[in-house]
């Protein structure tokens, strides 16, 4: 085709690479059904869990942990969870399509921020961040 983007080839042109041993593919499996079941109980996003283990577990630098977890959202991984939710009245598709819609230049101005930023940095931006919601949480109401 004419578009890279709809090429097989552009899949397996990245820059980083993880090596699969069967240890690391147990350790991402678990991750993700741990993950994907703390989500649907409470609602967290992905990146809470999955960015950590990435970085402290299993190596990873902070910006191919970042890219890794949103590279997850490209697919309908909530679908399941959601369908839950919904059956039980529990969605308010109105405002998912404007968060959602935001969302998208949100993720592409804040990817493009935190491509160029250190390292240590932007791990201390997401430990700050994660530290404030916990404590929100914790003396909230």
């Amino acid at each position: 085709m004419v578009f890279g983007i709809f090429q097989w080839e552009w899949i397996f042109n990245m820059k980083v690479k993880t090596a699969l041993t069967m240890q690391v593919v147990l350790i991402l499996l678990i991750l993700g059904l741990i993950s994907g079941f703390v989500s649907g109980l409470v609602g967290i996003g992905g990146s809470t869990l999955i960015v950590p283990v990435l970085v402290f577990f299993l190596g990873m630098n902070q910006h191919t942990a970042q890219g890794t977890t949103l590279s997850m959202f490209l697919l309908p991984i909530g679908i399941l969870g959601f369908y839950n939710y919904y059956k039980a009245g529990y969605v308010d598709l109105k405002v998912t399509a404007i968060i959602a819609s935001t969302f998208v230049i949100g993720s592409f101005m804040g990817s493009k921020l935190a491509i160029g930023m250190d390292q240590t940095l932007l791990r201390r931006i997401f430990g700050l961040l994660l530290m404030g919601i916990a404590a929100k949480i914790f003396l909230g109401k």
